[in-house]
């Protein structure tokens, strides 16, 4: 059961932290547009090796990068199309690292890679 001072706290609680969510979702990112544009190269590049590698179909592979760091997600068919996946994201020219969320497709059943 609330108290009446609880009563009168709580929507100044609910106020502020609905304020701070609200807040929190439109902060925007700390990168400049050069990072931003920098970034989106390299996922095209990233993009570019994956579909010119005739040793996968990387149809169902989605590249995101951020800072250099290139995030692979989708899914592949088999351990050896996400080891490749892998090898062609970090082999392209401004990738800092690799970070895969990628689901490994079997026979009607999946697993998540990693």
């Amino acid at each position: 059961m609330l108290t009446p001072a609880s009563k009168r706290v709580l929507p100044a609680v609910v106020t502020v932290l609905t304020a701070c969510a609200i807040a929190a979702c439109t902060t925007t990112s700390n990168r400049t547009a050069a990072q931003r544009a920098a970034d989106s190269e390299i996922a095209g590049r990233v993009e570019a090796a994956l579909s010119a590698d005739p040793n996968i179909y990387a149809r169902h592979i989605d590249v995101e990068v951020d800072q250099g760091v290139v995030h692979l997600g989708g899914y592949v068919w088999s351990t050896e199309d996400f080891q490749i996946a892998r090898r062609d994201a970090a082999s392209v020219p401004g990738v800092r690292t690799v970070n895969t969320d990628m689901e490994l497709m079997r026979g009607g059943r999946s697993g998540v890679g990693r």
